[in-house]
């Protein structure tokens, strides 16, 4: 689990992951795409993300703080 920000205004460079992702929007508004789809997020959206789909926020409107659940845990994680 982890904390993400992206600003208002600036892009999200996100690119597929190893692991499946959960995100769960704490606080602001965007759209984000996931494959084809592309849907408006805000506070209380759940957006699930499978292994390897391309996805990324935009449209940002207000900062967005986002709880991002992987599983299996990501990589970076467990590093020290």
């Amino acid at each position: 689990m982890g904390l993400a920000i992206w600003r208002k205004g600036k892009p999200d460079r996100q690119r597929p992951h190893q692991e499946d992702e959960v995100y769960y929007v704490i606080s602001g508004r965007a759209k984000i795409q996931v494959a084809d789809e592309d849907r408006p997020v805000e506070p209380g959206s759940l957006v699930f993300v499978a292994t390897g789909v391309e996805h990324h926020f935009h449209s940002i409107e207000e900062d967005l703080r986002v709880l991002v659940f992987w599983t299996p845990p990501h990589a970076a994680l467990g590093k020290k």
